[in-house]
């Protein structure tokens, strides 16, 4: 059975799509089959991301591992029961479809609360959340008081992946792996920075996730989305000397994939 991916977080800009495209591209580097499914049926900013990389490949003539794209498959509305969704239907279609031939299923849900979403996070063995280093994104997490100290209760996305750990439960499967991967980080060490490294902390230990380093805010990631690329295709591509930041966006990747403790996975790049 393959082991279901599953990035998620409701609000958007917290880099969903640039983590759901590295954890991928670096599987699939690393020789497993990664199949990738983008929730976002409107955007589709993974998918464009993956259509990117095909055409680019193409134009330089240069064949790279790559994750395979997958859409949805239609359902004939026709032949659901009553009081079935069709967007259940749709994502358990294609996960069945992909299970027996992928290592990997990723699928990268909207930043939005989604029918679709909401099943996504009941198949996930690994739950990722990216979260940027604010407040305001923290606050889907956890309401906190106004010193931003003390954690006053659960916020509406926790209480989404509670009722997915619920419904797994239930059907006896094992529990969802969560982790909170601290995105899109400032360099310098200020007041808020490290306020909110100590209320994801004290949540992690409150409601079960375990917390792993993202990435830094970068100019690179806005690079590499035109040409479909990641920070470990540079050197496949023409590029003979990465710079100081590109060195230290390598490192934190590294450590981000080790983080997420991926069965049969030996981070090697």
């Amino acid at each position: 059975m393959a082991h279901i991916i599953v990035v998620g977080n409701e609000k958007g800009g917290a880099g969903k799509s640039t983590v759901s495209m590295h954890i991928a591209t670096a599987l699939a580097r690393m020789g497993h089959k990664t199949s990738v499914l983008d929730l976002d049926l409107r955007q589709k900013t993974i998918g464009r991301y993956l259509e990117n990389r095909t055409s680019f490949l193409a134009k330089q003539g240069v064949d790279l591992p790559s994750p395979e794209y997958h859409e949805l498959p239609e359902i004939d509305k026709s032949t659901l029961k009553p009081g079935e969704n069709v967007y259940d239907h749709r994502l358990s279609a294609a996960v069945a479809t992909l299970e027996p031939d992928s290592d990997f299923i990723l699928i990268d849900c909207p930043g939005s609360h989604t029918r679709l979403s909401q099943v996504a996070h009941s198949l996930a063995d690994t739950l990722v959340t990216p979260l940027n280093d604010s407040f305001i994104d923290f606050d889907l997490l956890a309401h906190i008081d106004s010193d931003g100290e003390n954690i006053q209760g659960p916020s509406v996305y926790s209480e989404m992946v509670w009722s997915a750990r619920q419904l797994r439960a239930q059907a006896g499967l094992k529990p969802i792996d969560w982790v909170v991967m601290r995105n899109r980080l400032g360099a310098q060490r200020m007041v808020n920075k490290e306020k909110m490294e100590r209320a994801v902390d004290a949540l992690a230990k409150r409601i079960g996730f375990r917390v792993a380093p993202g990435f830094n805010e970068r100019v690179i990631f806005r690079e590499l989305f035109p040409r479909g690329l990641t920070l470990l295709d540079l050197k496949d591509v023409g590029v003979q000397k990465l710079n100081i930041s590109n060195v230290a966006a390598r490192q934190e990747l590294r450590d981000m994939m080790k983080s997420l403790h991926l069965p049969g996975v030996d981070v090697n790049f």
